[in-house]
């Protein structure tokens, strides 16, 4: 009970920073549920890392998270468009 717990977790976190990184920077995002909460996801963690080696601190936050999830939408974004140019 406890691992589908931890994971039903990790999906309602991930769709939340998720959702706040898409609605913070504004533009186009084709991008369904399931990205969303890969994105916030895949923020949460990079924002864990990062507090951990370089603030030294236990725990990202969510500030840290929504702004590491804005970071990697907008990498998503300059690489989809730079793919378009060519």
């Amino acid at each position: 009970m406890g691992f589908i717990l931890f994971v039903i977790l990790l999906f309602l976190v991930g769709l939340v920073v998720g959702a706040l990184a898409r609605l913070l920077l504004p533009g186009p995002d084709p991008m369904g549920v399931g990205g969303t909460i890969l994105l916030g996801i895949a923020g949460s963690f990079i924002a864990g890392l990062f507090s951990w080696f370089v603030l030294h601190r236990h725990g990202g936050g969510l500030i840290l998270s929504i702004v590491f999830s804005m970071l990697l939408l907008w990498i998503r974004r300059r690489s989809a468009t730079s793919g378009r140019r060519l």
